[in-house]
């Protein structure tokens, strides 16, 4: 013995093989490594059949009556939850039995399978038992094949179902994947008896989405009035606060009419009133582009769409006649109608019952010309009492007010007002100070006007465009920090206060117009 340990000294003294002699090699004790390929696997089969005959098993589980004899060191090799209660000085430590309160014995006897050979066979009568078990004692090789088993059992008439389950027991991934399967295939999930089991919050939760796939919003209200014919007694209370989820301002006007305000139990709720009024005074008036109520679903006929109409070029010179809309889903860019017959800049802009505006421009015009968004042409309205430029306009109750300016001689405190049924401006107003390129908005039936020009020292020198779409900020273009114009866009989200580069305008644009409309994804 001491021989051999002597040799195998000198060899790893002398380096690598490639450096003994023959005469060395042949010395070298012979040496064959033997790998049992099932060795494992008989392992654990053996270990299995001592489990089944309660040979060496040290503890015994105790569910439903039913007994199971178990060796420690297996459970604990196999599960969190029992290493925990094993080795960790509990009263099961030192008992031979362990009681198990609502465990399914069926249940756990499949697990022990698993355990011990480490097969299992998931089926749709066994697995929301097993996915239950193995995430309370800890297996996470067995919770993740269930959680995969039942991602490729969903189906419209169960992933509702699915996803309850899964968030009951805090399942992320598999509550989120049947959630979004429900979202996309809703048309045809809101036929199934699960949908019509959901609880008024649930179903809320559901007809609140932005991801909702219908392509048209008449069918969220179609699936709504299901749900509660369902149970009217119980439900019909309910009807007023799902209601608010459904954008009816994007329906069909003649539908509307029809079928929301025509219905029978709509009708005898006069809770839903002020929304039925709301709506009318929406297709009248227009509605208001960035409400929720009656922002499009991401996968609608319909989108929110950005239009960046005219302004000067990088060095400012150049009057730009192009109209562009940007589709902020597929970051895309298409070209409308360009500005009729001449070119300026420095007009106010704005959108009212989804069409474009433009109003004045340098050098104190007082033209007033609207871009139809079905027929993409741009038609000459009532132009403005007093000619303006480096004003601004903003939509208010159906009407549109221009604000302030400048007239070549001095800044404007002059207010006028529009009206599109008569196809006439009116005097309003004043403001108390005369002001140019001021920012004016609306808000809960007021005009706000923010900032701007008082004298020559006090002008702004940016002059970017702003508007809302999709529920976020978008600065598009005006000039840098040289004063030349940038194709820069940026997006500014106000619920998490980040601020995100988006592909770039057609041209570096300063002095330009922009706004949000509606229009059809096919176009």
């Amino acid at each position: 013995m001491y021989q051999l340990m002597k040799e195998e000294s000198s060899y790893r003294t002398n380096g690598s093989d490639d450096n003994l002699s023959l005469d060395q090699r042949s010395k070298r004790p012979p040496m064959k490594l033997f790998r049992e390929s099932r060795y494992a696997e008989q392992i654990l089969q053996t270990l299995n059949s001592y489990r089944r005959d309660a040979i060496f098993t040290d503890v015994v589980l105790v569910m439903d009556g039913q007994e199971f004899p178990c060796h420690r060191a297996t459970l604990s090799a196999n599960s969190t939850y029992f290493r925990g209660m094993f080795a960790g000085g509990l009263k099961e430590d030192c008992q031979g039995i362990v009681n198990l309160q609502a465990i399914h014995a069926p249940s756990m006897s499949l697990v022990l399978d698993y355990m011990y050979s480490g097969n299992v066979s998931i089926q749709e009568d066994n697995v929301e038992g097993l996915l239950e078990l193995s995430n309370l004692l800890q297996i996470p090789r067995l919770k993740d094949a269930c959680v995969a088993f039942l991602e490729g059992q969903l189906h419209p008439c169960n992933c509702l179902g699915i996803m309850k389950f899964a968030s009951s027991f805090s399942i992320s991934s598999l509550a989120e994947k049947s959630k979004r399967f429900a979202l996309e295939g809703f048309m045809e999930v809101s036929h199934h008896e699960e949908f019509l089991r959901l609880d008024a919050k649930e179903l809320g939760v559901c007809l609140s989405s932005d991801w909702l796939a219908v392509p048209k919003e008449e069918m969220v209200f179609e699936a709504l009035m299901r749900w509660v014919r369902h149970d009217v007694a119980s439900r019909r209370g309910a009807l007023k606060d799902l209601l608010e989820h459904v954008r009816l301002s994007l329906m069909d006007p003649l539908y509307f009419m029809e079928k929301v305000e025509g219905d029978k139990l709509i009708q005898g709720s006069k809770e839903c009133l002020p929304l039925l009024q709301e709506t009318r005074r929406s297709y009248i008036l227009g509605m208001e582009i960035g409400s929720r109520r009656s922002r499009p679903r991401r996968f609608m006929e319909l989108a929110e769409m950005i239009v960046v109409i005219g302004g000067c070029d990088k060095k400012g010179f150049l009057k730009l006649p192009f109209v562009d809309v940007f589709h902020p889903e597929n970051k895309q860019w298409k070209a409308l109608s360009s500005m009729p017959g001449y070119t300026k800049s420095e007009f106010a802009a704005c959108t009212l019952k989804n069409d474009v505006y433009i109003s004045g421009g340098h050098i104190s015009t007082r033209d007033v010309w609207l871009l139809s968004s079905q027929l993409n042409v741009w038609i000459k309205v009532a132009g403005l009492q007093k000619g303006r430029w480096r004003h601004k306009m903003a939509a208010l109750c159906g009407k549109i007010y221009a604000v302030g300016g400048y007239d070549g001689f001095c800044r404007l405190a002059s207010v006028e007002c529009y009206d599109s049924f008569l196809n006439r401006w009116t005097a309003v107003a004043p403001l108390p100070v005369a002001v140019s390129s001021a920012a004016v908005v609306s808000c809960l039936n007021k005009l706000y006007v923010v900032g701007g020009g008082l004298d020559d020292s006090a002008n702004t020198d940016k002059s970017c465009g702003v508007t809302v779409c999709n529920g976020k900020i978008y600065i598009l273009g005006g000039r840098d920090e040289n004063g030349e114009g940038t194709d820069k866009v940026f997006t500014f989200d106000v619920a998490t206060g980040t601020v995100e580069p988006q592909p770039p305008l057609q041209r570096c644009t300063s002095y330009h117009g922009c706004g949000t409309i509606l229009r059809h994804t096919s176009r």
